[in-house]
């Protein structure tokens, strides 16, 4: 238990939700001692609406992104007190902030919370509207509130400056040792290899999110500031946790036959499940030590465990004769290899964590680092181009712009006591997905109506107002500790913290918890009827272009594995680069279909085909890894040209799939006459092995080494052929059904 505390309160969630609650009380007690609570007040709202723009980045983006959004909430709050008494400017006016804000969703992640925050502050301008000199001090209060966030932001950066890294790091290592864990399970007798693999491909969904806000914290924070030893040690840990999962996704094992081949033979893979447990058990090990902060002591002897594997290979091979189990054996050195690789990788993170990084230990793949995070600009040409129908932040701003407008009509001509918070329920639930909006909508009812009832007991037996202080301040802190990974938790927390703020300030509590309960419906109701059916973004639409973005990826990265093939020398920074974006982009894609999967089922259009889509996708992608990984970790000889041939048919095959996916109006392809390459795949290992044998002074274990190169070669561009035969054709079911339906 005591454990579990520790970790919540060392959460970045929970040490962001400290940071506005300091930022926040201070100001009230203050000016409450003073005898002026209005003042202190208004600093803590400016303080609260300029928080969620405090995202994680380097510190000079983390002041600018802050400083821009104090000045938006206190000048948006000065525009609507100014306009407000003119009618006639007034609901123009405001449905064009409304609508310009949202817009600003196009420039990334802190454009869309500064955005955020200027709705919050829209909504609760509402809350008392200021005449006169008082609208420029309320004005003025809000940013002197958003400047006093931004000197409590800096404070903790000052304190723990490495911390949300340590963190996310930690993070990572531990969704990385979920993935090989589940890698483990399914080597198990009976496993559920179907239900594992979709565990495999949410993870897969986390673990892209959290590589790219990584990557974007540490690339960006070396290249402002140089190349700190922490930085250094953050650093190899990341791209060392993302080779670990560019290594697991490119050694896929069929299960199925391995069973069959060694069903009476259990020891051999009992021994390797238990590797790849323990290869997961020192990932998690590592991962508490960094949160944690402690000094790792690794627990497991990989090198030992390794061993007991070669041994179990040896015994097997003794056991049923050298010939019989020549295929066996293959298959298992294969199974070592990968295993002595990930523990190889291992060894490096706990070098990494445990002594200083030097600059030479990255040996080059720190290489043109600052070409794998998107640069940071805000053209004008791009706010433009989303001004169509076409773009879902086009139709999301309109959407909320419509819906926000509705709300304050209904609650100006209905009796309603606060319209604000309709307005502000409709900025919190509202979101460009519909199953989002939908699970929001539940969970910001629920936690309402939990918490007014929560409230509402505590109030009917605790009157003392330094008591009911004290209670509203913890419950603000966990309900902004909680409202990122738990809204429900979170909504509860910020509706018993509101109901206690009002059971200071007036009597008549009763009346305002049903008023706020009332409100939430309204506005919660009108979110979700407005993601229903004003312009919605469902997700069947937008899963071609999804696919057409991880097919694109996939191709370029076969293609820069080809170059690479041919080419030998180093890695280049752009195989590096379409390496990064195809892992991007199969996220993206898995991550779409997920959505779909949240929304009606009258909307989730050929999902079979969707399906079949991403999972061939991803198994595109495990095949480009596993070939990539091998030329890369192996000396390899000349290209033949059948492996141009065939890579080329690939390529044709993806180009003309990503042909199709942008215009449905193309006639499907006809079947083609596949005798060349099935002439090709027959001759394939003549031809190399002829080709080799040609060669002088060539040894025995050299040509072995060499067929090995082939035999593995050969087995992925069957598998490559096959798979992007495989997705064209479905591709073709899937436009023809689309057009079929219109």
């Amino acid at each position: 238990m005591i454990s579990i505390i520790k970790k919540f309160t060392d959460s970045t969630n929970f040490s962001n939700a400290l940071k506005v609650t300091v930022s926040a009380v201070i100001p009230v007690l203050l000016f409450t001692y003073l005898g002026n609570y209005s003042i202190g007040f208004t600093i803590a709202l400016g303080a609260f609406f300029t928080y969620p723009s405090d995202i994680p980045s380097n510190l000079k983006h983390k002041v600018n992104g802050i400083l821009v959004t104090s000045l938006i909430v206190s000048g948006v709050n000065l525009l609507i007190n100014l306009v407000h008494p003119y009618q006639w400017i007034f609901y123009p006016l405001f449905a064009l902030l409304i609508f310009t804000l949202s817009m600003l969703s196009v420039y990334g992640q802190r454009a869309n919370m500064v955005s955020f925050s200027a709705l919050l502050s829209i909504s609760l301008t509402f809350a008392h509207i200021q005449t006169g000199w008082e609208m420029v001090i309320h004005s003025g209060l809000l940013l002197a509130g958003g400047i006093f966030y931004l000197l409590i932001s800096l404070i903790f950066f000052y304190i723990r400056p490495h911390r949300y890294v340590e963190l996310q790091i930690a993070e990572c290592i531990q969704l990385t040792s979920k993935y090989l864990k589940l890698r483990g399970d399914l080597w198990k007798i009976n496993s559920d290899r179907k239900e594992i693999t979709k565990k495999q491909l949410l993870l897969q969904v986390k673990l892209n999110a959290i590589h790219e806000n990584i990557r974007e914290i540490l690339i960006r924070n070396r290249t402002n500031s140089g190349s700190s030893n922490q930085n250094r040690k953050m650093l190899i840990l990341f791209i060392t946790l993302v080779e670990i999962m560019e290594l697991a996704m490119s050694t896929s094992f069929d299960h199925n036959k391995l069973h069959q081949k060694f069903d009476n033979h259990p020891n051999v893979l009992q021994t390797y499940q238990n590797l790849a447990y323990r290869l997961s058990k020192c990932l998690k090990e590592l991962s508490k030590s960094i949160q944690d902060r402690t000094k790792y002591i690794s627990k497991h002897n990989l090198i030992n465990d390794l061993h007991e594997f070669e041994m179990a290979i040896s015994e097997y091979e003794i056991g049923i004769g050298k010939i019989r189990a020549s295929e066996g054996v293959f298959m298992l050195t294969t199974m070592l290899h990968y295993a002595e690789k990930q523990v190889e990788k291992i060894k490096t993170l706990e070098r990494a964590y445990t002594s200083t990084v030097e600059l030479n230990d990255f040996k080059e793949r720190d290489k043109d680092l600052e070409k794998f995070i998107k640069p940071l600009y805000y053209p004008l040409s791009t706010f433009l181009e989303n001004l169509s129908f076409s773009s879902t932040v086009f139709r999301h701003a309109l959407r909320l712009t419509i819906t926000i407008l509705i709300g304050f009509i209904i609650g100006q001509f209905l009796p309603f006591q606060n319209v604000y918070w309709i307005l502000l329920t409709i900025a919190v639930i509202m979101r460009q997905e519909y199953g989002l909006t939908k699970q929001r909508t539940y969970q910001r009812i629920f936690g309402t109506l939990l918490g007014g009832l929560i409230a509402f007991g505590i109030l009917s037996i605790v009157h003392d107002k330094n008591i009911i202080g004290s209670l509203a301040i913890i419950a603000m802190l966990f309900g902004f500790s909680f409202t990122p990974t738990n809204y429900k938790i979170g909504a509860t927390f910020v509706t018993i913290y509101v109901v206690f703020i009002y059971g200071i300030l007036t009597p008549n509590i009763h009346e305002v918890i049903q008023f706020r309960i009332l409100d939430t419906l309204v506005g919660a109701t009108l979110a979700f009827l407005a993601n229903y059916f004003l312009w919605p973004s469902w997700e069947f639409l937008n899963i071609p272009i999804h696919l057409e973005k991880s097919i694109k990826a996939n191709r370029n990265y076969i293609e820069q594995i080809s170059i690479f093939y041919n080419e030998k020398g180093i890695v280049s920074t752009s195989y590096r680069l379409a390496r990064k974006q195809a892992f991007i982009e199969i996220g993206n894609l898995m991550a779409s279909f997920q959505r779909m999967l949240q929304e009606p089922k009258s909307k989730q259009n050929k999902l079979p085909q969707v399906y079949k889509l991403t999972v061939l996708n991803h198994a595109l992608l495990s095949s480009e890894a596993s070939l990539g990984t091998y030329i890369q970790s192996h000396k390899t000889t000349e290209a033949s040209e059948a492996f141009n041939v065939v890579v080329n048919q690939v390529i044709k095959n993806l180009d003309y799939t990503i042909t199709l996916l942008s215009n449905t109006s193309l006639e499907p392809k006809e079947e083609s006459n596949n005798e060349e390459f099935n002439t090709r795949f027959t001759e394939l290992k003549k031809i190399r092995e002829r080709e080799l044998k040609s060669r002088n002074n060539i040894n025995d274990e050299a040509f072995q080494q060499k067929m090995q190169e082939a035999q593995l070669v050969i087995e992925q561009l069957i598998w490559l052929i096959n798979l992007s035969e495989n997705i064209m054709k479905t591709t073709q079911i899937l436009i023809q059904t689309k057009n079929e339906s219109h």
